[in-house]
């Protein structure tokens, strides 16, 4: 009996609410005219397109510089794939499968031969040639070999040297101890120098059925100028300019 009476209560209490409500005068909003809408209209898709173009814009600087950022990444991430895996024709550098086991060589009277080449680019005038046309060897057993560099030019220049393997499925097993390889070196006017190459071949090629007709391996170096050498050579061009103009003005 208690709670029909308390229902009743919030029902009374809910039906006073509802009708004072409907007796409130309601607030009409203001009448605007055919121009007053359009100015209003055109207010808020303006708005609302500048947001629009605000985020395409932002987008666009964002995916540019993702862009950027991947294609400075991409050539030394390609270079360290490459030395890692020998993919491209790009012999192993990976010393952490220079393990004992690897320089054992391998008991065979078949060894193969490896011939040296090498080209500099036009930009770059030094003479770089091997020392040795070739040199033998068999899986497993390790070699020496020298290559020859002299800056004929007036100038100090950097040079950095990359390299390959022919043909590109052995360069897998061609490993690397010791190279001058993806470093910059930098030879002074008419300097001449060796640049030792220290390799060896896996033994496990020999077990590879795909190496069994593989004979002869041609390791091939080309040498490029360093692109922030030249950045350097024009700083250093204009700041003689600019001495010698400084000169010429207290004389």
């Amino acid at each position: 009996m208690f709670k029909l009476q308390r229902n009743g209560v919030r029902w009374l209490s809910r039906s006073a609410r509802v009708l004072n409500e409907a007796s409130k005068p309601k607030k009409e909003l203001p009448r605007l005219s055919m121009e007053e809408y359009r100015t209003l209209r055109e207010e808020y898709y303006n708005a609302k397109n500048k947001i629009r173009r605000q985020t395409a814009t932002n987008y666009s600087v964002s995916l540019f510089l993702v862009f950027m950022t991947l294609s400075f990444a991409s050539v030394p991430l390609y270079r360290v794939v490459c030395q890692k895996t020998g993919w491209g024709g790009t012999p192993m550098t990976d010393s952490s499968k220079f393990t004992p086991d690897k320089l054992v060589p391998v008991d065979t009277d078949k060894k193969i031969r490896v011939s040296f080449t090498a080209e500099t680019s036009r930009k770059l005038p030094w003479k770089f040639v091997p020392q040795q046309r070739e040199v033998y060897l068999v899986p497993g057993e390790t070699a020496l070999a020298f290559y020859k560099a002299k800056n004929v030019s007036s100038k100090d220049i950097t040079g950095m040297a990359t390299y390959s393997v022919t043909p590109d499925h052995i360069a897998p097993y061609f490993n690397k101890i010791q190279c001058f390889c993806f470093e910059e070196q930098r030879l002074n006017a008419g300097e001449e120098v060796d640049m030792p190459l220290f390799f060896f071949i896996d033994p496990e090629f020999s077990q590879d059925p795909s190496m069994r007709n593989v004979e002869d391996i041609v390791l091939h170096y080309t040498f490029f100028k360093a692109t922030h050498d030249e950045s350097h050579e024009q700083i250093m061009a204009e700041a003689q300019k600019k001495k010698e103009a400084e000169k010429s003005a207290n004389n």
